[in-house]
């Protein structure tokens, strides 16, 4: 049964000290651990929550991934930075009530829409239509030998480019690239109808798919992040999110890579970049979030 990520990320502030939230993270959200995405997702919700003022749309956020944090109870200490007329910069420490030391950490810009010069240098893909492309297929519910890698539950997903870079045989290594679409089960919207821009950092941190697909099904890996950057561009009342992936440098056990989020009427919605390090997933086997 997929998950409501609104509900499962949502936040309630405490009054036992300024921007103090907690917050309550499911396990239908994890890999191994709880992705890095929806982690952003939850101190994203509550930069908002204390900005109080729906008028701030989130423009840019940088997270830092310090340790794993398991799923269940969370808390976020947020503190603005600068709250101007046009723009307020905002910082966020999550971390586990029931693991000590940092979780992660995220800077983030919001923005008032401001009238403005309309450039788009880049253009979509020639990708397919979702609905023109294949199921991703079966998407093993097995990491590692062991945990539930339910975040994949939560979407459909559509193959726009690349192999299905979990088989373990039947596709051979290829280009750096891997594009996906996906749509999330539970319809992400906002009050007036839009797609909700927090939704989209758990579909940014899938960007390990384009260096699997270079790499090929005998060069396996495990890919934690160790940074996520998200640049917010446009509103869009889609569904259906192209993920455009490449990875541009892999070396000396760390790989970077960036992705282009489009959606299904060519809006340029978000880009982002990332940060990751490159580990055996035979020596993940005693991985485990809270040792």
């Amino acid at each position: 049964m997929p998950f409501d990520l609104a509900r499962s990320t949502a936040v309630a502030k405490l009054d036992r000290a300024p921007g103090w939230y907690v917050a309550c993270l499911d396990d239908g959200w994890s890999y191994l651990t709880p992705s890095g995405g929806v982690l952003m997702s939850v101190a994203m919700r509550a930069m908002a929550a204390e900005l109080n003022d729906s008028s701030f749309l989130p423009v840019s956020a940088n997270t830092l991934f310090c340790s794993p944090v398991p799923a269940g109870p969370l808390e976020v200490r947020v503190e603005v930075i600068r709250a101007g007329g046009a723009a307020a910069q905002l910082r966020a420490a999550l971390s586990s009530t029931t693991r000590p030391g940092p979780g992660l950490e995220v800077s983030a810009t919001f923005a008032r829409r401001r009238k403005g010069h309309g450039v788009l240098g880049l253009q979509p893909p020639s990708f397919p239509k979702p609905e023109q492309c294949p199921e991703a297929g079966n998407i093993p519910r097995i990491a590692a030998g062991r945990t539930p890698r339910a975040f994949f539950d939560n979407f459909d997903m559509r193959l726009a480019h690349g192999s299905r870079i979990w088989e373990p045989s039947g596709w051979h290594g290829d280009d750096a690239r891997w594009a996906c679409w996906y749509r999330y089960k539970e319809p992400q919207r906002l009050a007036c109808g839009s797609f909700d821009p927090f939704a989209i950092p758990p579909i940014a941190d899938t960007m390990p798919g384009a260096l699997a697909n270079y790499l090929g099904p005998e060069k396996r890996f495990f890919a934690p992040s160790l940074d996520l950057t998200v640049h917010f561009i446009e509103a869009t009342d889609a569904q259906w999110f192209l993920v455009d992936s490449r990875c541009q440098r892999a070396w000396d056990g760390y790989a970077t890579a960036d992705a282009d989020i489009w959606d299904d009427t060519g809006r340029l919605v978000a880009r982002t970049t990332q940060t990751m390090i490159l580990r055996d997933p035979a020596r993940m086997e005693g991985f485990r979030a809270d040792g």
